[in-house]
């Protein structure tokens, strides 16, 4: 029976948002929208393959016996769509070097591109379809990532994991055309299957790694479950045991507004960030910093003491505990730390995939120096809302060398050129194993996706 503050039948959030999708007309995505689409799509299937050899990914290859004839990138076999989405979410997040929204952090291409990408191949949509629905499931993502700012990461939930669930079962939903109906009950469907636990921070293990992926593949189970007829609650987001309830934290009362204001005038999604680092979103500022005061002749034997000006919010995921952030026991968990990053671009004046192995990790000059790197709070850091970084080194002879990164660089205001995104994708891919001939492939593949009236040909990037 419905509650007294139950909305009317069509007023609840899914309700409006998925009558909004099921409607949206393709001439209306901006091209600054179709541009970063395309970025993102570039982005996603380089990571893709740069982790195809990488243990956790050789895990769920091994694990997963699903079979079909969805792509996984760089994989011999065709799988299943769960088992293509899984495959590609897990290696395109696994390096923490996928995209990011600035706003609070999510990671929307390495959920929805998979998701989409799986739906499509499977069911034979066009390209345009594609382009929707990865518009769709980022834009949903992002919105929710801003109902409730930080109050997932309070709660013990990994944001791109739970968020992400819904956001996949609305892209898939989007990219297949499901109608209204079907469209709510995917997203109260995928509400029960939502799910990922923050608690790999401990010791850096790999289930942050499969999140994404993880939750790729059940917004497309929970889309193709609303296809069928399905029932899932219509108050999914807004709900007395809803959404916001079940993964936040009461001392942040959701904003519901953020999920449908605006909708189709102003795209979140069109300002998503790529990195250009190799970790974590909130240690790339330090690590512009580090690099930048090494390339003005800050050496690392001169250096004495590091402090970085940080967040509070940050504080718990980044450095510490501080003897594990100092010297990381895994490469992935040199990924989230600040002491690691800052005394790696100092040393390397880089912050690729080759600064995040077991060799990296006991590089005696970079721990010697991450040793020296400690934090102190500013009560005027802008996070979540800005990703900044502040780094003062104190030298031998007195003096302090300082760098202050005021936002994200490869966000909305010192976005990444197609260039730079392109010369990523092609680092990632000889990462990978694949030639330059293979990489111009599936470069071009990603580039013109979007007008093409299948997905045709994604089957030739399974080597």
């Amino acid at each position: 029976m419905a509650k007294e503050n139950t909305p009317p039948i069509g007023q609840a959030l899914a309700e409006q948002f998925a009558t909004w999708a099921s409607t949206l007309d393709d001439a209306s995505l901006p091209q600054e929208l179709r541009e970063t689409a395309t970025s993102a799509l570039i982005d996603h299937a380089g990571l893709a393959v740069s982790a195809r050899h990488e243990d956790y990914v050789q895990a769920i290859v091994y694990a997963w016996e699903g079979e079909g004839a969805c792509t996984a990138f760089g994989h011999a076999r065709g799988y299943d769509a769960a088992g293509a989405a899984l495959i590609n979410g897990t290696a395109s997040h696994g390096e923490d070097y996928d995209d990011t929204f600035e706003g609070t952090p999510v990671h929307t291409s390495a959920v929805i591109v998979p998701a989409v990408l799986a739906a499509c191949e499977r069911h034979g949509r066009t390209g345009q379809d594609a382009l929707r629905g990865i518009a769709v499931g980022a834009e949903l993502m992002c919105r929710m990532a801003i109902v409730a700012p930080t109050a997932q990461h309070r709660a013990g939930f990994h944001p791109t994991a739970i968020i992400g669930a819904i956001g996949a079962a609305a892209g898939v939903s989007t990219a297949l055309r499901l109608s209204p109906t079907q469209f709510v009950d995917a997203l109260g469907v995928a509400g029960s299957f939502a799910s990922g636990i923050i608690e790999y921070l401990a010791e850096g293990t790999w289930t942050k790694r499969i999140h994404p992926g993880w939750a790729a593949q059940a917004g497309l189970r929970a889309a193709s479950l609303g296809r069928a007829g399905f029932k899932g609650p219509r108050t999914v987001f807004e709900g007395e045991h809803g959404f916001f309830y079940a993964f936040g934290v009461p001392e942040i009362p959701p904003d519901y507004s953020r999920i449908t204001s605006d909708l189709g005038n102003e795209w979140k999604a069109a300002r998503i960030a790529f990195k250009p680092y190799a970790c974590g979103t909130m240690v790339q500022p330090f690590i512009d910093c580090a690099i930048r005061l090494a390339r003005e002749g800050v050496r690392p034997d001169e250096i004495e003491d590091i402090v970085c000006k940080v967040g509070e919010g940050t504080v718990h995921r980044l450095w510490e505990p501080l003897a594990e952030k100092r010297r990381p026991s895994t490469p992935y968990s040199a990924k989230f730390s600040v002491p690691f990053g800052v005394a790696a671009g100092f040393v390397d004046q880089a912050a690729g995939l080759e600064q995040f192995t077991e060799l990296k990790i006991s590089d005696p000059v970079i721990l010697a120096l991450a040793q020296k790197v400690r934090y102190e709070i500013d009560p005027n850091d802008e996070y979540p809302r800005n990703y900044t970084g502040t780094v003062a080194a104190t030298l031998r002879d007195g003096s302090i060398r300082s760098a202050h990164q005021p936002h994200m660089r490869g966000g909305a205001r010192e976005p990444l050129s197609r260039g730079e995104i392109l010369a990523k994708f092609r680092a990632n891919t000889r990462y990978g194993g694949w030639t330059e001939t293979q990489a111009d492939a599936l470069a071009h593949w990603c580039e013109s996706l979007f007008d093409t009236p299948t997905l045709a040909g994604i089957e030739k990037f399974r080597s």
